[in-house]
């Protein structure tokens, strides 16, 4: 692929439930800086300016927390990414949570606005969520709908205040390109932990997800085969990699919310290998590293560091 790397941090974690996701990108670094790696050192890094500052007061946005400020972080890591692709760099995100996902996906677009956009989301959950469906009002769970412009109305059970409506609708309408992606260029692999509005949109979508018993019966590199075989009309790829799509007991539960019978990492190693011999993929994400909840002291970042090493060289090689 021979691109130059361009790491773009994003340390917001103002979407999830838990806190120390904050910390996931910089516990990564760690992770390469403990075994003595320069890769972070040779490669461009942009930091992003976070909205952190927001968890320390109450959220008046009760079915999407601090929304207000996910604006901010959307134009941000969105137009961090077209930047990047403007320079012909291959943008990598490392985020704190998931939320974020939905600007990452809006900056592909504004990058390559006449290009057919394809997104693999490897991760446990579907992120299917809106404020009118949501149980918890974080919205790490709901960026593919913003990506989707997708309210799912039909399973609707919150009454969302018009401040709140305004707001969700200027995430998905962000730089004016609604829908973003559409539900047969999404690919899920390894969700397996959704709510019954997201099971009902899926079915609704015809959204195909590969299960982790399907990566186990036909082997990663097939499950990797079947999803480029999916998204063949395709023009670019984004990859977005949750860490909970792994078994969290053969990782670490340094994440948010782990859950159990996920990827072993020597399959999402295999996946992602596969998946960039495409030639497609064009931007990379790695989120929901929480290393405040990691019970063998940052595996879980030691893991994700593991992972990207070889995506970096094979990208730049």
């Amino acid at each position: 692929m021979q691109k130059e790397i361009n790491f773009i941090i994003n340390t917001s974690e103002i979407t999830a439930g838990t806190r120390g996701a904050s910390l996931g990108p910089l516990a990564i670094i760690t992770a390469a800086r403990k075994i003595g790696s320069s890769i972070f050192g040779d490669n461009k890094v942009t930091f992003l300016e976070d909205k952190n500052h927001l968890l320390d007061h109450p959220t008046n946005y009760r079915f999407a927390k601090r929304i207000d400020g996910l604006l901010d972080v959307y134009n941000n890591v969105s137009n961090a990414v077209f930047d990047s692709v403007n320079c012909n760099e291959f943008p990598i995100v490392l985020a704190a949570d998931h939320g974020s996902a939905g600007g990452t996906i809006a900056g592909i677009r504004k990058s390559f606005p006449d290009r057919k956009l394809g997104v693999i989301w490897i991760d446990a959950h579907g992120d299917l969520h809106s404020p009118y469906t949501t149980p918890s009002g974080n919205i790490h769970g709901m960026p593919l709908s913003t990506a989707l412009s997708e309210d799912n109305i039909p399973c609707q059970s919150n009454d969302v205040d018009a401040e709140t409506i305004s707001m969700w609708n200027q995430l998905k309408e962000l730089h004016g390109i609604a829908p973003k992606i559409t539900p047969e260029n999404l690919v899920f692999i390894a969700v397996r932990d959704t709510e019954h509005q997201e099971d009902a949109l899926m079915e609704r979508l015809n959204i195909k997800n590969f299960k982790v018993e399907e990566v186990n019966d036909l082997g990663a590199k097939q499950v990797a085969v079947k999803t480029l075989e999916k998204l063949n009309d395709c023009d670019i790829i984004y990859i977005s990699f949750d860490v909970d799509s792994m078994d969290p007991d053969i990782t670490s539960y340094g994440t948010g919310t782990p859950v159990k019978n996920g990827l072993l990492p020597s399959q999402v190693a295999e996946i992602f290998n596969e998946l960039i011999e495409s030639q497609k993929v064009v931007c990379i994400e790695f989120v929901e590293v929480n290393p405040c909840l990691d019970e063998k002291i940052n595996a879980m970042a030691e893991t994700a560091f593991e992972l990207l090493q070889p995506i970096v060289q094979q990208i730049k090689s």
